[in-house]
């Protein structure tokens, strides 16, 4: 993101209860180097509506044959570590100790998850994001084995989909999520669904969606809600 329009607040902390209100409005951190801390809503904001949702049969069948098992929370800070090392096009200084600190403690309160994609006992791929105000923000992923960051997102749509969710934020566009049918909106249309999201919260739609009965699930465990 480089439009300075994009940009809402500067300096604050890192803190939980700073980072929940930014959530709540749509707004989330993005450090960059030898600058106070950035504050962004971007104008053009990147979703994944569920129902738009789109992966090759060749995929499904590869996840079907895959030994490739998943799991919720268990490796927090070894997939925000295997996303700050492996995101092509982004330093440490983005995903920073001080960054690593921050989402940690949102974890530990129980507002930000962990999706892990494991080969055995070998994390091969995974994603994290904050969930809170009745909508999941994504916010980075990384794969060490071919597929696996696109597995750990069909994963989190699933979880998503069972409590009656329609869509999870993905904050700015890729080439890889556009391709499982992510798309751009504007800003303010953005900013009625996260309305729309909390109201549905508010009135007893609070089901916690990074929950499961299994400590660990196959992709064969949840491929019929996404299929």
């Amino acid at each position: 993101m480089s439009d300075l329009n994009d940009i809402v607040a500067v300096g604050l902390d890192l803190k939980p209860a700073t980072l929940l209100h930014a959530y709540a409005n749509g707004v989330f951190p993005w450090p960059s180097p030898g600058l106070p801390l950035l504050w962004y809503c971007p104008q053009k904001r990147g979703i994944l509506e569920f129902d738009r949702l789109h992966f090759s049969k060749r995929l499904r069948q590869y996840l079907k044959k895959s030994p490739w098992t998943f799991s919720v929370d268990r490796a927090f800070r070894a997939v925000m570590d295997g996303c700050s090392a492996s995101a092509p096009g982004r330093t440490e200084t983005w995903i920073s100790d001080e960054m690593r600190d921050a989402y940690t403690a949102l974890h530990q309160l129980g507002h930000a998850h962990s999706i892990e994609v494991w080969n055995g006992d070998r994390l091969v791929g995974g994603l994290y994001g904050v969930d809170t105000a009745g909508y999941f923000a994504g916010e980075s992923m990384f794969h060490l084995e071919d597929n696996a960051s696109k597995a750990a997102v069909l994963f989190a749509v699933a979880l998503q989909k069972k409590v009656g969710r329609q869509w999870m934020d993905i904050q700015v566009i890729s080439p890889h999520l556009e391709a499982m049918g992510a798309f751009e909106i504007p800003r303010a249309v953005f900013l009625k669904k996260l309305a729309s999201a909390e109201r549905a919260l508010n009135f007893g739609s609070g089901i916690q969606p990074f929950r499961t009965e299994k400590e660990f699930l196959s992709y064969c465990d949840f491929c019929n809600v996404i299929e």
